[in-house]
């Protein structure tokens, strides 16, 4: 009673066809197999974009005030 024999899965599968449909069947499993591979490229990004070595910020910018007059000249 622990597992079931070769035959008692082509019934399962048989049966499962005939509710379903070949077609949305090939459906779902395109749909699933998409989405499988979306999946590992994700995963395949995101170790790529961690093994990068990350820059650090730089340096806040920091001013002079220079103190002066502005004279025009003349034209």
């Amino acid at each position: 009673m622990g597992s079931f024999s070769i035959w008692h899965w082509l019934i399962v599968l048989l049966i499962v066809m005939l509710i379903f449909g070949t077609k949305k069947l090939r459906n779902i499993g395109q749909d699933l197999g998409g989405a499988v591979k979306g999946f590992k490229e994700g995963m395949r990004e995101g170790t790529a974009e961690a093994d990068k070595p990350v820059e650090p910020p730089p340096p806040p910018h920091v001013g002079h005030t220079i103190e002066g007059e502005v004279k025009r000249d003349k034209v």
